[in-house]
């Protein structure tokens, strides 16, 4: 499968303000990080983890520290973006716990199953839902059966009056964390061009339709919504 490209390029001057735009903006990322770390909690000791798109590393520092024998997989296509993770996660003493592959998931290296994977603000980028499904696909495809998968996404109906009112709120939250006004321009407008702005339900029908388990919603916060399910104990389709 050829990945397309995000709709916004990670260069190095993004790539390094992007944690410090998004600290202000902390308390709904933890709050992402804890239920996340809650799903996945019952996994083995030893597990391995595939944070698909980790960017700067945020939830995979996270949850290394909650589970220290835990072995992680970063795939990152922006390689300003996984210079920050790999640096923070040096600094953090883990890099012995911690593979990089520096790219998508279709050139990633073969291995043994994963027990989890982590995709967060990732799958909207991919425009034709056929290339979404392909994507999860390709993520099922690295999993144990009935390994785990936690989504976070974009989504909202855009034909819907609530859309109007959460694009007003999601304006308010940028500006509170100090995005400038262009860059907010930018993002809403890239809602169905170049960012899939789904309705909740036709996103969890195209993870469902990719070799897992129907989703299970367990997080909304204003368009961002997150998902958990498994892999299908059965074989079924490849990327």
């Amino acid at each position: 499968m050829q990945n397309q490209e995000s709709a916004i390029v990670f260069d190095e001057e993004r790539a390094s303000t992007y944690d410090k735009r998004a600290a202000k903006l902390a308390p709904l990322r933890d709050t992402l990080h804890l239920l996340t770390r809650l799903i996945l909690s019952d996994l083995p000791t030893d597990a391995r983890i595939l944070c698909v798109g980790v960017g700067t590393g945020l939830e995979l520092i996270y949850l290394a520290q909650e589970f220290p024998q835990w072995q992680f997989t970063a795939v990152e296509p922006a390689s300003a973006m996984l210079d920050i993770c790999r640096q923070k996660v040096e600094e953090y003493g883990m890099a012995s716990r911690c593979t990089w592959h520096e790219g998508y998931l279709d050139s990633l290296p073969a291995s043994a199953p994963f027990d989890a994977a982590t995709c967060l603000l990732v799958s909207h980028f991919f425009i034709q839902q056929e290339e979404r499904r392909q994507f999860f696909n390709q993520i099922a495809s690295r999993l144990r059966p009935q390994g785990y998968l936690v989504s976070a996404d974009l989504a909202s109906d855009m034909s819907a009056p609530a859309y109007q009112e959460l694009c007003k709120m999601w304006t308010r939250m940028l500006r509170y964390a100090e995005y400038p006004d262009a860059d907010i321009e930018k993002f809403l407008a890239a809602h169905g061009r170049e960012a899939a702005v789904l309705p909740p339900h036709e996103v969890a029908s195209i993870i469902a339709s990719s070799d897992f388990d129907p989703p299970v919603l367990f997080l909304q916060t204003l368009f961002m919504h997150a998902w958990y399910t498994q892999r299908t104990s059965s074989v079924g389709n490849t990327p």
